[in-house]
């Protein structure tokens, strides 16, 4: 279990798959509540109908033109006779012999076929409603089909016997033996975490809710990429970056964890001086994060650096950090804190 939530957090087809689909959601969202521009009147309800019709005909009356009287009649589709069948039974105040005038003038146009041609109600919408469709579905099925290649493909590795940087990242978080605070003179920590970095992992990006025994949630934690060096792939990381969220807190508590090369060189600290506090990374190093009611102690219980052309001490073959969770105690109390500054 712990496996596949590591991989769902590392998989980049996830996220994607999430936008393309909340894409395709919002052009159907959007297609079917858009406003109507240059509609017909055959979208209108039926009484508007007739009220439209009457306007033809008063219209008719003033400038004696056939063939938009014609075309009035035709924009209003199958809607026409009906508000015309209205109109004769309840002329209101259109004059009676001009409403009849109206109907035998569209009655010749309409059987000697000299009317204008009928337009299209809707046919425009259907066919780019049609078009979103198809290429929607289209666009679903490649996204499908790519994420099945993607897994496929994982899947292969893993029944060939290769072994991933995520595989061994949380192999090795397995097998880290924790520590016992109480043997130490501590009270039990709220929540408590292996996470392990390992060469290749580019999207490595661990994150831990903290909650009390009664479910309240209390903030988060976790530590990510910071910075890397050199080029080509995999991703050479050369600073990792701790962070600490408290709800009662309106500042995210974060420092840097830098490798020796790192902390030494004074472009890379400056780049990431803005980050947070800069602490270089050695075996066994503790290293304390503060917030209003919270506190984490990350201790670095492994660390390997990496061999290759760039300079030595320089970037991560794999580092696996512990992290623990107090409350913020009295200071007269016994706490992490005190014990680091012991």
């Amino acid at each position: 279990m712990q496996f596949i939530v590591a991989l769902l957090k590392k998989l980049p087809i996830v996220p994607i798959f999430a936008v393309i689909i909340a894409l395709i959601i919002g052009m159907f969202i959007g297609w079917g509540t858009k406003d109507f521009k240059d509609a017909t009147p055959d979208y209108l309800r039926a009484d508007l109908q007739v009220d439209y019709l009457r306007m033809a005909i008063d219209s008719y009356r003033v400038n004696q033109s056939p063939d938009l009287a014609v075309q009035r009649w035709q924009s209003l589709g199958a809607g026409a006779q009906p508000a015309f069948d209205t109109i004769q039974k309840d002329a209101g105040n259109t004059d009676p012999s001009v409403i009849k005038s109206y109907g035998e003038l569209v009655a010749k146009a309409l059987s000697t076929g000299s009317g204008l041609p009928q337009p299209e109600t809707g046919s425009g919408s259907l066919k780019t409603q049609t078009t979103i469709i198809i290429f929607g579905s289209v666009l679903v099925l490649g996204v499908m089909a790519a994420a099945g290649f993607y897994l496929f493909r994982f899947l292969s590795k893993r029944g060939s016997g290769e072994v991933t940087p995520t595989m061994q990242s949380v192999e090795i978080s397995r097998n880290a033996e924790k520590t016992n605070f109480e043997q130490l003179g501590l009270a039990p920590p709220i929540t408590q975490n292996m996470t392990t970095y390992v060469l290749g992992d580019d999207l490595y990006d661990e994150s831990f809710s903290i909650d009390t025994q009664a479910g309240e949630f209390m903030g988060e934690y976790g530590v990510g990429v910071s910075e890397a060096i050199g080029v080509g792939e995999p991703k050479k990381v050369t600073a990792l970056e701790i962070w600490l969220f408290d709800k009662n807190d309106i500042k995210t508590a974060t420092k840097v964890l830098m490798s020796q090369h790192a902390f030494n060189d004074p472009g890379i600290r400056s780049r990431l001086e803005p980050k947070g506090e800069l602490v270089i990374v050695t075996p066994q190093a503790q290293i304390l994060l503060e917030t209003a009611t919270l506190q984490l102690l990350a201790t670095v219980v492994d660390l390997e650096y990496g061999r290759g052309p760039l300079p030595d001490n320089s970037y991560f073959e794999r580092i696996t950090l512990e992290l623990a969770i107090w409350p913020k105690q009295d200071p007269l109390k016994n706490s992490p804190k005190q014990n680091t500054e012991q």
